[in-house]
């Protein structure tokens, strides 16, 4: 059974989210540690959402509000956070409801900003980091591949990632108000990841010429050389900041890069100008909030920037959403069909061993044909496959007990039941979470 627990920015306030995301690697260690119910996962963090989507051990629907129990506490307990609280602010999803959930996520359908073209690399680097954690189940597998199929179907044929803004471009589009002139504006920008190139193209475009790159990790001159801008030495950030108009940041640090006392220090530098925007984009938050109090400086930060976040395209957003049904839709049913996936086994295993019988009884009496032979087998399998077709509508229709009976009462077949397979069990994680 799948499970996923979600909480985002539909559910939860950014605090929390943040805490959820500072305490990833402990959250995937306390679900390794119910290992007896969880056979996989895969956790995606990212700026505005925090789940995990898990293989359940435990195939009856009366298990699933114990599992989802279990989950939340597990999280709950790992992320330091009142169970209430938590459960206010998430939602879980299981079974069929999974699926139409990931592919509305991976297509851009749940985020901030309708229709952004990051969360799809950011599904796609979960999976990947599961992988290499070796939590990943086939079920989990088939899931996360399906849904970054259904994420390219939507950008191939609806205008949804293009009518969707970036949350570093949504930024730079309330700061339009605040800047002059963006070809003399002098911007310090914080970190070096995705977000940080991202971000830098995104000044590029509106004609910004003057960036510095400032790195709490020391990644400062590497960045800036790949990217042909200026590197603020390791003890520099002061008086960078103090020369900066606009400060963009988006490091992965879990401690605030920006606090008080440095911006104090900033402003108080002689020749620092009056006026200061910050644009934190960090999750965690990179940008102390009580350094907003301080005057001439004004801070947006993701919460500020997901309030003012545009209307979606209707049109564009509808057909996406289609085309997510659709790949749910179908999902389910392929899911369905396995149940009766079984029973059919059972029948041609039935019917090519009558079928070899009558053949190796020829054969003894001397009738060998090749022709004869081929002629015969082809002859059962016409026979098999309206039997084959019927029993996947049956199983798309909620009715594969009805093939399954049947194939016994006609056939005197009986469905075999597998031995369950080995399923990898959930480990903890030890490398960094997905970066925002």
């Amino acid at each position: 059974m799948l499970l996923c627990f979600s909480s985002s920015h539909r559910t939860a306030d950014f605090d929390l989210l943040e805490r959820l995301e500072r305490h990833a690697p402990a959250v995937t260690a306390a679900l390794a540690e119910h290992s007896d119910i969880v056979s996989g996962a895969v956790v995606l963090a990212t700026c505005n959402r925090f789940e995990a989507y898990l293989d359940i051990d435990e195939p009856l629907p009366a298990a699933r509000a114990v599992s989802a129990e279990a989950v939340l506490d597990a999280v709950s307990s790992a992320a330091g956070i009142d169970p209430e609280t938590l459960r206010s602010a998430s939602a879980v999803y299981s079974d069929h409801a999974v699926a139409e959930h990931l592919f509305a996520v991976t297509s851009g359908l749940e985020s901030v900003v309708v229709g952004e073209g990051e969360i799809a690399g950011q599904v796609r680097r979960a999976l990947e980091s599961a992988r290499s954690a070796g939590s990943v189940t086939s079920e989990l597998e088939r899931l996360f591949q399906l849904a970054s199929r259904t994420s390219r179907g939507v950008k191939n044929r609806t205008g949804i990632m293009s009518a969707g803004r970036s949350m570093v471009r949504l930024a730079l589009d309330l700061a339009e108000s605040r800047v002059s002139d963006w070809s003399q504006t002098r911007v310090l920008l914080v970190g070096t990841g995705k977000y940080a190139g991202a971000s830098l193209a995104a000044l590029r475009d509106r004609g910004v010429k003057n960036v510095r790159v400032y790195s709490p990790s020391g990644r400062a001159p590497k960045f800036a050389r790949s990217h042909d801008i200026e590197a603020v030495p390791a003890d520099g950030l002061v008086e960078a900041l103090a020369a900066s108009d606009l400060v963009v940041t988006c490091s992965a640090v879990t401690d605030y890069v920006l606090t008080r006392p440095l911006v104090t220090q900033a402003l108080a530098l002689r020749g620092a100008l009056e006026r200061r925007l910050v644009i934190d984009l960090g999750l965690p938050r990179n940008v102390d909030p009580a350094a907003a109090e301080l005057l001439g400086v004004e801070l947006l930060d993701l919460e500020t920037i997901s309030l003012h976040a545009p209307l979606k395209e209707l049109q564009a957003a509808d057909d996406a959403r289609s085309i997510v049904d659709a790949a749910a839709a179908e999902y389910r049913a392929r899911t369905t069909e396995q149940q009766v996936t079984p029973a059919l086994v059972a029948l041609r295993k039935h019917v090519f061993g009558v079928l070899d019988a009558e053949i190796e009884r020829a054969r003894s009496r001397g009738d060998d044909s090749e022709q004869t032979e081929a002629a015969l087998r082809h002859l059962a399998g016409v026979l098999l496959h309206t039997p084959s077709v019927r029993a996947r509508e049956l199983a798309r229709q909620g009715d594969a007990q009805a093939f399954i009976d049947g194939a016994a009462a006609v056939f005197g077949v009986e469905a075999e039941v597998e031995a369950e397979p080995i399923r990898p069990r959930l480990a903890a994680v030890d490398d960094e979470s997905a970066a925002s």
